[in-house]
Order: C-alpha cells, then structure tokens, then sequence
C-alpha cells in the first residue's frame, strides 16, 4: 500500500535501530498509569475510553494530521519500544509498521488481526474495467473503523491486552469495554434506521474511503479518486463521476476535513450541487470532538444528502 510514499518514508527510519537500542524504560509511566501509543485517532480513542483514568494514551499522528502520509521521529520510535502498549494497523501507515518490526513495546494491539479487511475493488463490484483501475484492484481498504460494527473486536482486544499489563485493573478495563461496545451498537442502530429510508442511496466522495460504511447500510459509494487520498483523479474519472452523478440525482459531492477539497469543491461547482464535509475519522480538529459526534455529524450529512426520512 502505498508503494511510491514508503520508499520516501524508509530513509529516516533507516539509522533508527542504533537510536533505539539503548532506549528503554520500566513498564508504566513515572504516575504508574499504563504507557500506551496509538498509531491514529481510531485506535487512540478506543485506548482512552478503555483504560480511562489508569493509562496515559500518545498518538504517533498529531492532531489535524493526515495520518496516511506520517512519518516519526527517531523519538517517537523511542517511545514506541519503551511503550507498555503499542495499539496500530498494519498496512495503513508504512512508516508505523515499520518503527514496530524495529522495536519492542511491552504489548503490540494490531487492529488487523481484529477485523477482516476488504479489498477496494470489492467495494465496487459492479464498476467497470477502467473504474476499477482507478481504484487500484486489490489494494486492502483499511478504512474499517467507519463501520462501527466493527470497532468492538478491537476494544476487547485492548482491554485484554491493558489486563495482562495491569491485572488490578482489569475489573475496570472490561466494564469500559462494555460500555464502550453498547455505544458502537447503538451507533449502528442509528446508522441503520437512519439511513433505511431514503430517496437515493449513492454518495459520491472525493476518495474512496467510506465503502465499509456503504456495505454496512446498503449504500452505493462513488470515489473520485481511489484509496489513496492523494491520488489525482483522471480527466477519464471525473467525465464518469459525472454522469453518475447526472444520472442518479446526486445532490451533494462530499470531501475530507484533513484532505484538499479543490477537487471535490471545483466538481461540484461544475455541476450546480453542493459540497459538504463527509469526515473519514482519522483525525479530529475540533476540541470537543471525539469519534461519536463526529460519526453523528457524518449521519446528518448522509441523511440530508440523500433525502432520507
């Protein structure tokens, strides 16, 4: 995934293991809470709500970031092998899963192993030849977090994990889990009977990042670009998104809070319909932000989008 950006991301990695070979610390953090590192937003969110007040959680990714494209410093990867927890997806950032083959935090959490990925085209199973070009057949779209069925494998792995790190706290790790998994399932109640009713069910964005979330709710995606959020869009692409959007009613084309919106904005000019934001979740910008608020504000937008009842 991400062939050309990996070998860009390779070269200040390459001097990493001298650096970190003398950097290690004692399991926990001076406070005693669990030192955990969360390679993006998702993963991070799930580690604070389990552990609560008993771990102290770091992102690899800053905020506002686009954690496609991140690259760590020779101290962040410090950190990474002094961790107690490592909590990532492998395949999504290079430069994570490199600094993790580098490395050896206390416990490694790979939300991979946790849920079943999809290839991009199967997203796009009734595409054409050309459009499945575009998408970059058979690359993996790592996107899973925005189908929140899929969340509460990777929250019961944590708390198991945060368990076998901190036993005394374990009564507390799997109540927060609970909790946590009845949000997910509530969410995807709200996705589900939000989004049942509805006068068109395609969505076009500016790059194919949600097709878990339209194969959850019977959703017909439409990415301008594939899954590669920096990935420029063909003259050929954007004369096919067009007519979709002609031909199915579309009324809104959606793009990324941490991504340009020059393509999505300009098509929808083009075209006389809105634009709006549809947020990926990978990232918040916002201080009172969090996973749920921004996945509700994502509903809104479906719902207005498609003329749902």
């Amino acid at each position: 995934m991400y062939t050309a950006r990996r070998l860009a991301l390779l070269a200040p990695l390459a001097a990493l293991p001298l650096l970190v070979s003398g950097c290690t610390s004692d399991s926990g953090t001076e406070d005693g809470t669990v030192d955990v590192m969360a390679s993006f937003y998702p993963l991070e969110f799930i580690a604070e709500q389990v552990g609560g007040d008993r771990v102290d959680v770091r992102s690899v990714t800053p905020p506002g970031a686009e954690p496609h494209d991140v690259e760590l410093s020779p101290a962040q990867v410090a950190r990474i092998d002094g961790a107690d927890l490592m909590l990532y997806l492998s395949g999504f950032q290079p430069a994570v899963d490199d600094a993790v083959a580098q490395t050896s935090p206390g416990h490694v959490v790979d939300a991979a192993s946790d849920t079943t990925l999809l290839a991009a085209d199967e997203h796009h199973e009734d595409e054409t030849a050309e459009e499945h070009q575009e998408h970059d057949h058979g690359e993996l779209d790592p996107h899973f977090w925005l189908d929140p069925s899929r969340m509460p494998a990777v929250v019961d792995d944590v708390a198991t994990a945060l368990s076998e790190i901190d036993p005394e706290g374990a009564d507390t790790y799997a109540a927060n889990a609970a909790a946590l998994n009845q949000r997910f399932e509530d969410l995807d109640a709200a996705y589900a009977a939000g989004l049942q009713q509805c006068g068109s069910r395609t969505f076009v964005t500016s790059h194919d990042a949600f097709g878990y979330l339209a194969d959850r709710y019977d959703l017909d995606q439409v990415g301008i670009s594939g899954i590669d959020p920096d990935a420029e869009p063909s003259p050929a692409r954007l004369a096919e998104v067009k007519d979709i959007v002609r031909d199915e009613g579309v009324r809104t084309i959606f793009f990324e809070s941490l991504v340009s919106p020059k393509v999505a904005q300009t098509l929808a000019a083009d075209l006389g319909i809105d634009a709006a934001v549809l947020d990926p979740l990978e990232g918040v910008t916002e201080p009172d932000a969090d996973y749920f608020s921004v996945a509700e504000a994502n509903l809104d937008a479906l719902r207005m989008a498609l003329s749902c009842s």
